[in-house]
């Protein structure tokens, strides 16, 4: 019996369809304009009184930023209050996810609390002093009244909502984050700030800053005491201690044993697949030379740490053969890969700039485009946060967008530390929704959780299911062992998160070096979502959506009765996409299951921590082309992808599960109930949390089906029988023999 590889050319069945016809239904509304007008107008009066009091350096170009909370029935994108703003002569420069307490709710059974919008407003200190006598002349007649009495509340921004100081080593070096204005640019913005810093006794260093959407992330040096005058500075967004850098220091010090193991004999399966690691560099003598392509230093100025190059070699090693068995020969690996130290004696000193240093080296690598595969294991020592998106997350955000790259990121060894104040939670940049997050597992086998050290979720929304995978990563009981330096093929024995991560990148290497280019990264990355193994006590919080199984051939080869389809392609803005679901022409018979994941690439708004991906996807199940309401144009739906699954209820109400880039459920259905099966899909786009400009951006998208039909042993025959545009793609190197 030959070997059943996946469908792949399922692209070629989907065709655009016409836009289903919105309902139309009005909405309650929480508060009258006249109760609006009654509690606003006085908090804008407030707010106008503090942004007087600023001294004028502080407002760049006598701009201010106001703090303004919309009523939670107002998440929705078509909610955006750009009508009330453009006639008050406000802008948007960012918006984060609050929890509040509304004055009054729409619904009854409404939790008394609930997640909402928050818009950050930039105008002229003028503009907002002529906001309140525009407020009081508003009437139901107009238009704008209706998006003035959305307004849960307005403040004034203070320097108590832009520190960020609680649990941190307090020291002399902060990264701040400033809103880039819809007019202003960068270089005005960093030296009007830095102009006030020096008023303030704090120096901006030139030499490390970063961009991302509409954020400028500077480095300043000064004396804390400072702070709260610093952070008066109207466009600033954050100010926290500077951050160090995990993994510049290892979980725990792998051990040398005095055991060995075999190189492999044979070459590298594929020299295809680019793959790059971004780690502490090589020792001067190991035994990978013939397996590392080229090898490079970020920073040649710069001399080698032991600690590090260690941990490089480890991180190296697992991509090449995975966990090693002692006395035994490690497995051929899928590909060379290419290191890059961006680690090195400069950041040995606890220099306080290493964070920005060592990015600006990820970045480097990352905008030369030279690889489809890149694991990152460091970050900075700084677990995530729900209001704002760190400089590390939007950089590597922004350059994955494209969907050409499949990034692994390990997503923290600190899941011991304290719960109850969210130090246990995933690191920068493991929250990033265009990179893959893994966490640790504690086993190679069957009974397997997660490792006590790994950092836990959830994300931050969109993203909320993090980290995305788990792979081994060792345990005291069961180590991860990877080659020690020196002349001689000897291990060490490690664990952490580190090691989970270029182990799950193995996978999407392998996937890539034996079915060649026919497999995008993107479709890459479901393949990997979409085969991962789960327990139902597992906590999603906890290994995501499970573990990256360690046969390669789980992924990419199906079972009797069982058929893995894949789509790849492009979504264009606002349109609808029909991909049918491939079926023999024959009815199945008996209980079938479907399973799918969607992924998708997407653009991001960094100083929209709530609003983060501009692209969504609203996807539509209709399983039976038969069974539709009299008059309609589609058949009727039903729920593929269970919204309840892991998402709050104001999230459910808003429908922000559309803002994930990665779905993944399995339904069962009897045979007899599907005919002609398909995923209606719709890409919303948007901008700053509103409806997007013109300028939108097509995407790219890949959908892997699995239908399993027991009672039908040829269902992958029948299939490829029944479609003549599918193929099954084929081994592009000549596999070992399995044994």
């Amino acid at each position: 019996m030959s070997t059943r590889y996946l469908i792949g050319r399922a692209e070629l069945l989907t065709y655009p369809i016409d836009a289903p016809k919105k309902k139309n239904g009005d909405k309650a509304h929480p508060y009258t304009l006249r109760e609006a007008q009654r509690i606003i107008v006085p908090e804008i009066e407030v707010a106008n009184s503090i942004f007087q009091s600023l001294p004028a350096k502080a407002c760049a170009d006598d701009l201010a930023v106001a703090r303004l909370v919309l009523h939670p029935a107002y998440l929705a994108k078509s909610f955006f209050p750009k009508l009330l703003l453009d006639q008050v002569g406000l802008s948007t420069v960012g918006s984060r996810t609050r929890r509040i307490k509304p004055r009054h709710q729409t619904q009854k059974k409404a939790p008394p609390e609930a997640e909402t919008t928050e818009l950050f407003v930039a105008g002229t200190r003028a503009a907002l002093s002529n906001f309140p006598e525009f407020a009081r002349g508003l009437n139901e007649q107009m238009p704008v009244s209706e998006q003035f009495a959305r307004i849960e509340t307005f403040a004034a921004m203070t320097p108590a909502d832009r520190l960020h100081l609680e649990g941190s080593t307090i020291g002399h070096v902060f990264e701040v984050g400033l809103h880039l204005p819809p007019e202003g640019n960068a270089s005005d913005v960093r030296s009007m700030f830095a102009d006030y810093a020096k008023d303030c006794g704090f120096e901006v260093n030139g030499a490390f800053e970063f961009e991302a959407g509409r954020l400028l992330f500077v480095a300043v040096e000064g004396d804390a005491s400072g702070l709260e005058t610093l952070s008066q500075f109207t466009l600033t967004r954050a100010v926290r201690p500077m951050p160090h850098l995990r993994a510049a220091r290892p979980v725990t010090r792998s051990m040398p044993l005095a055991v060995s193991f075999t190189l492999p004999s044979g070459e590298p399966l594929s020299r295809e697949p680019k793959v790059a690691i971004l780690d502490g560099g090589l020792p001067s003598e190991h035994v990978l030379d013939s397996y590392v392509r080229r090898y490079f230093l970020a920073d040649e100025d710069a001399s080698d740490v032991a600690d590090f190059t260690e941990h490089g070699l480890g991180v190296t090693s697992a991509v090449l053969f995975g966990p090693i068995e002692p006395d035994a020969a490690a497995e051929r690996p899928y590909a060379p890969v290419d290191h890059h130290r961006v680690l090195d004696a400069k950041i040995d000193g606890e220099d306080p700039y290493e964070l920005y240093r060592t990015l600006g080296h990820v970045e480097t690598v990352l905008l030369s485009r030279q690889y489809q595969f890149i694991n990152l294991s460091l970050g900075p020592d700084l677990p995530i946060e729900d209001q704002d998106v760190h400089a590390w997350t939007a950089v590597i955000d922004s350059i994955l967008s494209d969907g050409e790259t499949l990034m692994t990121v390990a997503v923290g060894n600190n899941g011991e530390r304290d719960a109850a104040l969210s130090l246990n939670r995933i690191q920068v940049p493991s929250d990033s929704v265009n990179a893959l997050s893994i966490g640790a597992a504690d086993r190679s086998g069957n009974e397997w959780k997660r490792a006590s050290y790994s950092a836990t979720g959830p994300g931050r929304s969109p993203g909320r299911r993090k980290p995305d995978l788990v792979a081994f990563g060792g345990a005291p009981k069961e180590y991860f062992h990877v080659a020690a330096p020196g002349k001689r093929p000897n291990l060490a024995a490690t664990l952490g998160t580190s090691f989970a991560a270029p182990l799950a990148l193995r996978s999407a290497v392998g996937i890539r070096a034996i079915l060649g280019d026919a497999v995008h990264p993107l479709t890459i990355k479901a393949l990997l979502v979409h085969g991962c193994e789960n327990k139902e006590e597992h906590d999603v919080h906890h290994v995501g959506w499970g573990r990256v199984p360690a046969d390669i051939n789980q992924l990419i080869t199906c079972g009797e009765g069982e058929a893995r389809i894949i789509y790849q392609g492009e979504l264009r803005p606002g349109k609808f996409l029909r991909a049918p679901i491939p079926l023999p022409n024959f009815q199945l018979e008996g209980k079938v299951s479907l399973r799918a994941t969607f992924c998708y690439a997407s653009p991001v708004d960094p100083q929209d921590a709530g609003a983060y991906t501009k692209a969504g996807l609203g996807i539509t199940f209709r399983p039976n082309s038969g069974k539709r309401k009299e008059g309609a144009v589609n058949a009727s739906s039903a729920t593929f992808f269970p919204a309840a699954e892991f998402r709050t209820e104001a999230e459910l109400r808003a429908d922000l599960g559309k803002w994930e880039t990665v779905l993944h459920a399995e339904n069962n259905y009897y045979g007899s109930s599907l005919l002609e099966p398909v995923f209606d899909v719709h890409y919303n786009a948007r901008e700053a949390g509103g409806l997007a400009s013109s300028g939108a951006l097509a995407i790219r998208y890949a959908l892997v089906v699995t239908v399993s039909a027991p009672k039908h042993a040829q269902l992958h025959q029948d299939i490829l029988a029944a479609h003549a545009v599918l193929q099954a793609l084929e081994p592009q190197v000549s596999l070992p023999v399995q044994t």
